[in-house]
């Protein structure tokens, strides 16, 4: 019984050395939880405005401008009148009346240098006196008609023929197609109105 009793108190004498020795060891350092770092939101980076390019304005468009064709009046008109003036039936010395050129093509042309390229042709002719273009004015005021008025109809022509005296009208056109036109004449003799002489020949453009 003593013997047992020995045996335990010896057994927690150990213990409590074991204990003891524990308690003066070093101690454990203290472990830090990890604290998780507060993440700061992320800036977002300063946009800078897009400037605004240079407004472009719409080039306006220029229409085109149409062609100006160049005929070679002269070498039309100078055979042809030479032509009317040989014609039978014509009195030397009298008073011709001349029509402007009139369009009949089929586009755009300008008559008034044909007109002044007829006018030219028989400027210096033997044969007939002109009915010049102021009197021509003066006659087509009398009788209420414009200037630009063509003498298209036989009764314009008549009228304006014996307000100015004279004896002979020359029609002149220009027809077909306006690339290569064609040249009519006609002779009218006031006093019928017959046409007593005709003739055509074709315009070539100039270069």
């Amino acid at each position: 019984m003593i013997r047992g009793l020995h045996r335990y108190l010896a057994v927690t004498a150990v213990a409590l050395i074991l204990t003891g020795c524990i308690h003066r060891g070093e101690q454990p350092a203290p472990v830090e939880e990890a604290k998780p770092g507060v993440e700061q939101p992320a800036q977002p980076e300063p946009t800078v405005p897009t400037q605004p390019g240079p407004v472009e304005q719409p080039q306006p468009t220029i229409p085109a401008q149409p062609k100006v064709r160049a005929y070679d009046w002269n070498g039309a008109m100078q055979p042809m009148v030479g032509k009317m003036l040989q014609a039978d039936g014509v009195t030397p010395g009298s008073v011709l009346l001349v029509d402007s050129v009139n369009n009949r093509t089929n586009g755009s042309l300008q008559t008034s240098s044909a007109t002044e390229a007829l006018r030219g042709a028989l400027a210096n002719n033997n044969k007939f006196t002109l009915v010049s273009a102021q009197q021509l004015s003066m006659a087509k005021q009398q009788l209420g008609l414009s200037p630009q008025d063509s003498l298209g109809s036989r009764s314009k022509a008549i009228g304006i023929a014996r307000n100015t005296g004279a004896q002979y009208v020359l029609y002149t056109n220009a027809s077909g197609n306006v690339n290569t036109p064609t040249l009519k004449m006609q002779l009218m003799l006031v006093q019928t109105g017959e046409i007593i002489w005709s003739g055509s020949g074709a315009v070539q453009q100039a270069n």
